[in-house]
């Protein structure tokens, strides 16, 4: 089974994200879930993005870097909007990377840094068709320069709508990411 580091949001390490990595547990992957805010967990995303940005991008950084080996195989990283940042930096530059789940945002290759992505790596993206936070102008150029970039897109525009006691719940689209996640993760050569 396959090792994943699941990266929470700005709400923090919230019993959703907690619920979610319980799941994959289920299916016999070993699923870390690093608290980047220190037991800190938030209601709204205007109350996570002041906890964000009081800790700072570079910390939050080296946070999610410490969270894995440098010797590790075989992972998948993973994450929830603020965590999808990480995840998607760390699967790019980790050497034991094999994939990259991103929920509910993604970042512009340049603004990691890189040319490229690893060819090894697959990447399977999830969002509301009209998300605000979501800049589809940034995963329209993922997928041009990926060749496996998987996007997986849902009606509406709520952000965290796998978030139980978030106010953009939708059962139907959370269960429908976590089925395809389940996939993704059990075919290690033809993710999608």
């Amino acid at each position: 089974m396959t090792t994943v580091i699941l990266f929470h949001s700005a709400l923090g390490l919230t019993p959703s994200v907690i619920a979610f990595a319980n799941a994959l547990r289920e299916d016999g992957h070993h699923v870390n879930t690093p608290d980047l805010f220190d037991g800190a967990v938030f209601n709204s995303l205007v109350e996570g993005i002041e906890m964000r940005d009081n800790i700072g991008i570079p910390a939050l950084s080296e946070r999610a870097m410490r969270s894995v080996a440098s010797d590790a195989k075989n992972i998948v990283f993973a994450g929830f909007s603020m965590g999808a940042a990480a995840a998607q930096m760390l699967a790019a530059t980790h050497s034991g990377a094999v994939g990259c789940v991103l929920m509910h945002a993604a970042l512009p290759m340049e603004a990691l840094g890189l040319a490229t992505w690893p060819t090894t790596v697959p990447v399977q993206f999830h969002s509301t068709r009209l998300d605000p936070w979501v800049d589809r102008d940034v995963v329209a150029r993922l997928s041009d320069r990926i060749e496996t970039f998987h996007p997986h897109w849902y009606e509406g525009a709520a952000h965290l709508f796998a978030e139980e006691n978030g106010g953009e719940f939708d059962k139907e689209h959370a269960e429908a990411m976590l089925s395809r996640v389940r996939v993704f993760l059990a075919n290690p050569q033809r993710r999608a």
